[in-house]
């Protein structure tokens, strides 16, 4: 049996540390980027990003078969190094064990670009390569939206 309880994925993205912060913490940026393929969107975004802040993205189907809020409060901030945050619980009737979820990121100014580590924890219904493979796309949609964005 599966023991993982996070996952951790990673990204150098080609750009100052103070640009990646700025473009993962603006909502003007979080709308263009936070989603993991090109059928989504993410239309509103809020975002107060201090301990104890809230922030809300929504992630829509294009169509508009589909939508939900990714949201959830700021534990600790550390500008341009650290964000965590525990997810809001998933209360939809699908899910059994509606607890709240970690998430750890770190920021590194690297020679080649900003190093970005996200980790966090997984959850009960979907499978652990596809919450992975989801939470990368997201990534590395923003990877690409830094490197091709002023």
């Amino acid at each position: 049996m599966d023991q993982t309880t996070s996952i951790t994925i990673e990204s150098t993205i080609n750009a100052t540390l103070e640009k990646v912060w700025g473009f993962w913490t603006d909502p003007k940026h979080i709308v263009n980027w936070a989603f993991a393929s090109t059928d989504w969107e993410a239309p509103i975004a809020e975002n107060d990003v201090r301990s104890g802040g809230r922030f809300k993205t929504v992630m829509a189907a294009k169509d508009k078969s589909a939508s939900f809020d990714f949201s959830g409060t700021y534990t600790n901030i550390k500008e341009q190094a650290l964000i965590e945050y525990d997810m809001d619980r998933d209360l939809s009737p699908d899910n059994f064990e509606a607890v709240s979820r970690h998430v750890k990121i770190t920021f590194t100014q690297l020679p080649e670009g900003t190093h970005v580590i996200q980790t966090f924890d997984i959850e009960k219904i979907n499978p652990v390569e596809m919450q992975r493979s989801g939470w990368q796309a997201i990534l590395d949609n923003f990877k690409k939206y830094v490197e091709h964005n002023q």
